[in-house]
């Protein structure tokens, strides 16, 4: 299989101008559902956009099997196919639907390349900014804009825990999980949650925090962001050390600026 990620990146933006951001801050009440809870929202912007990211990859990659948030929520089944499939393109058509609902310019999309199991490519593009980071496995990782400026991506400096910087999600977590890990947030400088990995994987991958913890590992949120993460120069890893790979769906995640400090920071801050 060959592919240009910078096509790749061409088809995300596409995508976002034609489906997304005409809808962003005009959405009508009829145009915003919700999934399993109340605060899982799918909105006529995540299916539209969905969608035309599936007619576009099918004639770009026609071999690979597409996976995309909304097609999963319709068929779960395609989950399980993608683990046996030999290529597949996993799709989050806006990471951040919260955001997106609430008027806040803070969502992405999102796409992924799986090799015979293995992330090999991912993109992240930030619709609002009208940029993206990228990567392919073994090559760096990359902020490009649309005229053609490209900058390597590199994760901050190792600090000492007391001023370390964070982006941590723990929405899904176990009440008592959740209890114990934000008062062992008290440890480091400080932390925040921007409701939306595109973005924390984003700022991490860019160098403006040193960790980033997200708790629920649906693929969508995480293969094309935690590539990045590594190819940036991160130790990314789930909660019991193991790599994330696109078959573990329960448990959390861990990215930090080298495996010391993900070593601290699951001792002091995420031993539960």
């Amino acid at each position: 299989m060959t592919f240009d990620i910078h096509k790749l990146a061409d088809v995300l933006r596409a995508a976002a101008k034609a489906e997304i951001l005409p809808r962003f801050g005009r959405l009508a009440m009829g145009d915003i559902r919700t999934k399993t809870e109340a605060t899982e929202l799918v909105t006529d912007g995540d299916e539209a956009a969905e969608q035309f990211l599936k007619l576009a990859l099918a004639e770009m990659m026609p071999e690979a099997l597409f996976l995309g948030e909304e097609s999963a929520a319709a068929d779960p089944a395609l989950l399980d196919m993608a683990l046996d499939a030999e290529i597949v393109v996993v799709v989050d058509p806006i990471d951040g639907t919260a955001n997106f609902v609430a008027g806040m310019p803070l969502f992405g999309v999102m796409a992924a390349i799986i090799r015979r199991g293995e992330t090999v490519a991912g993109v992240i593009y930030d619709p609002m900014g009208d940029d993206w980071v990228l990567a392919e496995k073994g090559s760096g990782a990359f902020l490009v804009r649309p005229q053609g400026d490209k900058r390597r991506l590199s994760i901050a400096a190792p600090v000492p825990l007391q001023q370390m910087v964070g982006y941590v999600s723990t929405d899904y977590l176990p009440a008592e999980t959740k209890s114990k890990i934000l008062a062992n947030l008290a440890k480091p400088r400080m932390f925040a949650s921007h409701r939306c990995a595109a973005h924390m994987y984003r700022a991490f991958s860019g160098g403006h925090a040193h960790f980033t913890m997200l708790d629920r590992l649906t693929p969508w949120d995480h293969l094309a962001g935690a590539l990045i993460a590594t190819e940036a120069g991160g130790h990314v890893a789930c909660f019991d050390g193991s790599p994330y790979e696109m078959s573990k769906r329960t448990g959390a995640l861990l990215a930090a600026t080298d495996s010391e400090s993900w070593d601290v920071l699951m001792r002091e801050v995420f031993a539960v």
